[in-house]
């Protein structure tokens, strides 16, 4: 015998209001227009930071310091733009224009992270007295086979049955994501448990300590969730953020993965360096 299906009336009325603003296009317009706006202010804040890093040490070329916060600068506008347009990036045609432009900055974002993943391998690397000079072209080779399997991922879907390929995309950006988790976990690990090994009354120990922590919390934790999302979506597309009709589901997935995590680390890390001292000036003693 079947059993008829029941329902609470506070599971109907949930799920009433979900698809309410799902369908609704003036909720679609508030919430992408919010997502630009979010964007666009971590975007320039992270310009302002870059002046003011580069007022303070304008001798110094591009560092990875100034490199990191001109990268958010560039992802975080990107993607204010892209939701900015958004009734015209959802209807590009063909589909992989618009599946290209969606992707890039979640690619740009990886690189971004990843060279903090990159800055902590160093401070590890020098402080164990163990060679570096291998770790920066590790980081650009890597960076530029993720760029180029991605290439040609997008050939593949332009000349494929789209199904299959959008599940082949997602789940390489879901190993891209789940990549930069493991480097995060790994090197901001050892530099954790180092840093834990300095002695109590070390300057600035303490200060150090909360940063890596916090910051590879952070970044795992948008990184595993990013994982997790797209891989559910390569087979659900009831899961997919990166569509017109999921408004609540990109504001949460986007808040989660990128403009809160980049705003948070660009808090923490918004510490100036410190003055040069010029050759010229000697103290009175």
């Amino acid at each position: 015998m079947r059993i008829p299906r029941t329902y609470t009336v506070d599971s109907v009325v949930s799920v009433d209001w979900w698809d309410e603003i799902d369908g609704s296009e003036k909720w679609q317009e508030g919430i992408f227009y919010a997502l630009s706006a979010s964007c666009g202010l971590v975007s320039f804040v992270a310009f302002v930071q870059l002046v003011r890093i580069q007022m303070r040490v304008p001798e110094y070329g591009w560092t990875t310091q100034k490199v990191f916060h001109f990268m958010n600068f560039v992802v975080n506008g990107l993607r204010a733009i892209l939701f900015g347009f958004y009734k015209n990036v959802f209807l590009l045609r063909p589909k992989i224009i618009e599946v290209a432009l969606l992707d890039l900055p979640g690619l740009l974002f990886f690189s971004t992270y990843t060279l903090l993943v990159l800055f902590w391998a160093e401070i590890y690397y020098q402080a164990r007295s163990l060679p570096i000079d291998k770790l920066r072209p590790t980081y650009v080779i890597v960076n530029g086979v993720v760029y180029l399997i991605q290439f040609c991922i997008w050939v593949y879907m332009a000349v494929s049955p789209m199904t299959m390929s959008v599940e082949v995309a997602k789940l390489f950006l879901a190993v891209v994501s789940f990549s930069a988790a493991l480097g995060f976990l790994i090197y901001g690990g050892r530099l954790f448990v180092m840093l834990r090994r300095f002695p109590i009354e070390s300057k600035g120990r303490q200060k150090k300590l909360n940063e890596v922590g916090f910051v590879t919390g952070i970044c795992c934790t948008c990184f595993l969730i990013r994982c997790l999302v797209v891989a559910i979506s390569a087979f659900d597309k009831n899961a997919d953020p990166d569509v017109l009709d999921h408004p609540i589901l990109n504001l949460i997935y986007y808040m989660m993965v990128e403009i809160l995590p980049s705003a948070l680390v660009l808090f923490i890390l918004r510490k100036l360096p410190p003055k040069r001292v010029s050759d010229k000036y000697h103290p009175i003693s």
